[in-house]
C-alpha cells in the first residue's frame, strides 16, 4: 500500500503574530546598516487628540494633515456607505471591526458623490481585494478623494477611550516633523458645536430623482413595482442615495432641493408630502433649515430622518442635545411605543432631541433600548413623524423599512382626506 505524504498541520496561533502576518502582503522597512530589512511596515502617521494621547499608525490614503472630530461607529461591513454618508462631514471614523478594505470599492454602493469624512483609523488595511464588484482598492479611493487614513492602530483602545471621555477632536497627520504639543494645540482650537456644515454637503439646486432599489437587491414586497402614487419634495441637508431609492422604490415622484430653500417655493409645488433628510453637525446651528420646517408642518405631511428628525423637533418648540459620544453602528435596538416592536437599527447621529421640551401635542413613538434617548416622533394634529435612525441602510437591517411604509400611509390618508373634502364641498 502506497502511503501519502501529508504535509504536518501548524497552527498560527504557535507562531504568534509573525505567522499571522505572513499572511499579508509583506511590505520591508529599508535597513540603514546593510543589513536585511525589517519584514513589517515602517509607521508613518500619526492621531494625536486632544487629551494629548498619540497613536501611531501606517498612512494610507492622501498625504497631509487633517482636523476632526473623532467618533467610533461598530458596524461590520459597509465601510464604503459609511464613507459617502454626508452625515460624517467634519468627522474622522474609527472602525471597531478590525479587517477594512477587503471588499474594495464600487459605484454601486455609494451614499453619494464623493467621500465626505476626514479620515479614517482602522486596525488593519486589507492586503488584497475579493469582491467580484468592486473596481478600485480603498487606497486608491482616498487618494482619489484626497482623504487621509491611518491604520496599525490599536483602534479597541482608541473606542474604549472615547466611551470614557466622550467624543474627542483628533489630528491625523503624516507630518512627522511637527511637535506634539502643536497638533495638541490645533484639537483645542476648533470645535464642530455651532458649525453649519450642511450648507457644505447640501446640492445647489433643485433636482429629479427617478431610481429605485435595484431589482437584486429588493427585499420588500410592499413597495410599488409600476407607476408613481405620490410627488414628495425632499430637503437635501446631506441625503442619502439610498433615501431616495427607497422612497422611490414605494411609488413617489421625487423632487429633491436644497437646505436653503424656502418653504413657500416648496407649497408652490403643491406636494403631496415632504421629507426631511440627514445631514451632519449640530442642529442648532441651522436655524434658516428650522424655520423652512415650521413652515411646512400642519401643511403638508412630513418625514424626517436623523437631522430631519432634530430639526423636526426643534419646529414643534423642542431643544437637541449632544451625546456624549453618539450612536453610530448597525446594531442599536429601537423599541416602537405603540405596538412594542423592536427594531435593529443603523444609526449615526451625535445629538438627540431632549423629549421634555416638546409640546403635549407630540408623541415619543421609539425609544432607544440602549440609552432610552428619543428615537423617534409624531405630531398627529400636524401631520409629521420621524426617526432617529437609518431604516434605508444598507448595508444594514432592514426592520425599519417599515417606517416608508407609514410615511406612505400618511400620503394616502391625507389624498383621502382631500377627496372626501372635495365631495362635501
Amino acid at each position: 500500500m502506497e502511503v501519502l505524504a501529508q504535509t504536518p498541520r501548524v497552527s498560527l496561533a504557535s507562531f504568534g503574530n509573525t505567522a499571522a502576518s505572513s499572511l499579508k502582503r509583506p511590505v520591508f522597512v529599508p535597513s540603514t546598516n546593510g543589513a536585511s530589512p525589517a519584514p513589517w511596515a515602517k509607521k508613518d502617521a500619526r492621531l494625536v487628540l486632544e487629551d494629548g494621547s498619540v497613536w501611531e499608525g501606517r498612512a494610507f490614503g492622501t498625504q497631509g494633515t487633517a482636523l476632526a472630530e473623532v467618533v467610533f461607529n461598530t458596524s461590520l461591513t459597509g465601510y464604503q456607505e459609511i464613507l459617502t454618508d454626508p452625515s460624517y462631514k467634519g468627522q474622522f471614523v474609527v472602525f471597531t471591526h478590525p479587517h477594512i478594505g477587503n471588499v474594495g470599492i464600487n459605484f454601486g454602493d455609494m451614499e453619494s458623490e464623493k467621500c465626505h469624512l476626514g479620515g479614517i483609523i482602522i486596525r488593519d488595511l486589507a492586503a488584497s481585494v475579493s469582491n467580484y464588484r468592486s473596481t478600485k482598492t480603498l487606497d486608491a479611493y482616498l487618494k482619489e478623494q484626497g482623504v487621509l487614513g491611518i491604520a496599525d492602530v490599536d483602534t479597541r483602545a482608541i473606542t474604549r477611550r472615547l466611551r470614557d471621555t466622550g467624543a474627542l477632536n483628533g489630528v491625523i497627520t503624516t507630518d512627522l516633523s511637527t511637535p506634539v504639543d502643536d497638533l495638541v494645540q490645533q484639537t483645542k482650537s476648533w470645535s464642530i458645536l455651532g458649525k453649519d456644515l450642511i450648507s457644505e454637503v447640501t446640492c445647489s439646486e433643485p433636482y429629479e430623482w427617478k431610481d429605485t432599489t435595484e431589482h437584486e437587491w429588493e427585499f420588500n414586497p410592499a413597495v410599488q413595482e409600476k407607476g408613481e402614487l405620490f410627488h414628495v419634495v425632499a430637503y437635501d441637508f446631506g441625503i442619502k442615495h439610498n433615501i431616495l431609492r427607497r422612497l422611490a422604490s414605494f411609488g413617489c415622484k421625487l423632487t429633491v432641493v436644497p437646505a436653503d430653500y424656502p418653504a413657500s417655493k416648496v407649497l408652490e409645488m403643491n406636494p403631496d408630502g415632504i421629507f426631511l433628510s440627514n445631514g451632519p453637525g449640530d442642529p442648532s446651528a441651522v436655524p434658516y433649515a428650522v424655520e423652512n420646517v415650521r413652515q411646512v408642518i400642519g401643511k403638508k405631511p412630513v418625514f424626517g430622518i436623523c437631522m430631519g428628525h432634530q430639526l423636526l423637533g426643534q419646529a414643534f418648540g423642542g431643544e437637541t442635545f449632544k451625546l456624549k459620544f453618539g450612536h453610530h453602528g448597525g446594531n442599536h435596538p429601537i423599541r416602537f411605543g405603540p405596538t412594542s416592536r423592536i427594531e435593529i437599527s443603523a444609526q449615526n447621529h451625535n445629538y438627540a432631541v431632549n423629549p421634555a421640551t416638546l409640546p403635549d401635542d407630540v408623541e415619543v413613538t421609539h425609544i432607544n433600548l440602549n440609552d432610552g434617548t428619543c428615537a423617534g416622533l409624531l405630531c398627529k394634529p400636524k401631520k409629521a413623524m420621524s426617526i432617529q435612525y437609518h431604516p434605508e441602510a444598507s448595508p444594514g437591517p432592514h426592520d425599519a423599512d417599515v417606517c416608508f411604509e407609514q410615511f406612505i400611509d400618511m400620503l394616502k390618508a391625507e389624498r383621502a382626506g382631500a377627496v372626501q373634502a372635495a365631495v362635501a364641498a
